[in-house]
C-alpha cells in the first residue's frame, strides 16, 4: 500500500484504449492510448515535469494475475487530469494526434 500522499499511482490500464471502463480505464476512448507502455508512461510524466518512479514488478488488484507495473508521479492536479495530460504525451509523441 501506497502511504506517500504526494504522489499519484498510474497504472497503464488507466489510459489503455483496449480497456473497457470496468476493466480499469479511467479516462474517454477519444484522448486514451492504445496499448501504453511503462517506458512511454514514464518519459510523458518526466516530461511533464512529474518525477517519475517505476514499480515493474507490480499488478494491477482488477487483475492480480498479469504483472503490468505502475509509475508513481508527483500529484500536482486531480488523478483524472493527471492520466489525461500524459496520455496526451503520448499521443504526441506517437504522431497520433
Amino acid at each position: 500500500m501506497l502511504k506517500d500522499r504526494t504522489k499519484l499511482v498510474i497504472w497503464p490500464e488507466y489510459l489503455d484504449a483496449v480497456k473497457t471502463r470496468s476493466e480499469g480505464r479511467i479516462i474517454s476512448k477519444k484522448t486514451s492510448v492504445k496499448s501504453p507502455l511503462l517506458r512511454e508512461i514514464e518519459k510523458a510524466a518526466k516530461e511533464l515535469g512529474m518525477n517519475p518512479v517505476i514499480e515493474a514488478d507490480k499488478s494491477y488488484p482488477k487483475s492480480w494475475w498479469e504483472t503490468t507495473g505502475r509509475v508513481l508521479v508527483d500529484r500536482k492536479a486531480p488523478k483524472s487530469v493527471t492520466v489525461k495530460q500524459i496520455a496526451g504525451k503520448i499521443l504526441e509523441k506517437r504522431g497520433e494526434k
